[in-house]
């Protein structure tokens, strides 16, 4: 054979943990990208601000209203200051109702159109 041939058992020892290493690194990847919810964001003058709620309007027609959380990061803006809220839509309950199945009419019911 060749004077350079492989020395397939050492090949094969260091194999093992260099595919677990990198299955690992695809999973959290792909791990981290399906947690993350997609951010907003929602600038405008704030109207009032409490502990626990903040409402901000951005125009005339446009005024939302924010929970603020013991969590929520930055600073704590007064009325009258103009702030930019960063948020995700987070659903925290889902009522579902079952479809209504289409009324049935007799086909002798049926009114011809002129």
């Amino acid at each position: 054979m060749g004077l350079l041939a492989p020395d397939w058992s050492d090949i094969m020892q260091r194999l093992p943990p260099i595919l677990i290493a990198a299955l690992l690194l695809v999973l959290a990847f792909v791990a981290g990208g399906r947690a993350a919810a997609k951010s907003y964001q929602f600038t405008g003058v704030v109207k009032a601000a409490s502990a626990d709620s903040l409402t901000v309007e951005k125009s005339a027609k446009e005024t939302w209203q924010f929970e603020v959380s013991k969590d929520t990061k930055g600073a704590t803006p007064k009325a009258g200051d103009r702030i930019t809220v960063f948020y995700k839509m987070v659903a925290v309950e889902i009522q579902a109702n079952p479809a209504t199945a289409p009324k049935k009419t007799s086909a002798g019911s049926a009114k011809p159109k002129k």
